[in-house]
């Protein structure tokens, strides 16, 4: 049910949502130079990688790493990349992501490929297994503010309370944080 969920959702999203895609893509363009979507390595299921999109909110030449070891991440944010992460507007084209099966729509965000602390207590918690998702129970619980053995424990919590109804409850409070940028730090 969870999959047949995730594919609904994602080409209902697609379908509606094109034109604000497309004018997030023509304003990412327009604002910096570089492409409008970024391709960011990540961890997905079973620890394999994979290539997930997001609306490009750093510059081009940014270090791969996560933005809170950037040196100053400020400096790094394009004009428009700052307004596209406090609404999580960057995320949209993560859609794809879960049409084709390598994210869900709820569920531990995906890993940097170099996240090794965050990748290894998450294989150590078992939560390796799911398939990441767009939002989850970390994401509606602190966000960037979380520390990592935080954000593993509220990942395993969610392994272990998973159920649709859950998810639901995370994609609704997932809207009220979006609206609100609570937990965004860069």
């Amino acid at each position: 049910m969870k999959r047949t969920f995730d594919i609904v959702i994602a080409l209902a999203g697609l379908a509606v949502g094109w034109p604000v895609l497309l004018a997030l893509a023509l304003a990412v363009r327009l604002t910096s130079p570089g492409p409008a979507i970024h391709w960011s390595r990540r961890v997905g299921r079973d620890n394999r990688l994979f290539a997930m999109p997001k609306f490009r909110s750093m510059r081009t030449d940014t270090p791969d790493v996560a933005t809170h070891l950037l040196e100053d991440p400020g400096r790094w944010i394009t004009p428009l990349g700052r307004f596209l992460r406090r609404s999580s507007l960057d995320e949209l084209p993560q859609l794809w992501s879960v049409l084709v099966g390598d994210m869900s729509l709820v569920g531990p965000r995906p890993a940097l490929f170099n996240q090794d602390d965050l990748v290894r207590l998450r294989t150590e918690a078992g939560v390796h297994r799911l398939r990441p998702g767009v939002t989850g129970w970390a994401q509606v619980n602190g966000r960037d503010e979380l520390p990592i053995p935080q954000k593993v424990k509220l990942d395993a919590e969610y392994l272990d309370r998973m159920s649709f109804a859950f998810d639901l409850a995370i994609i609704v409070a997932t809207a009220r944080t979006a609206l609100t940028g609570r937990g965004v730090s860069h």
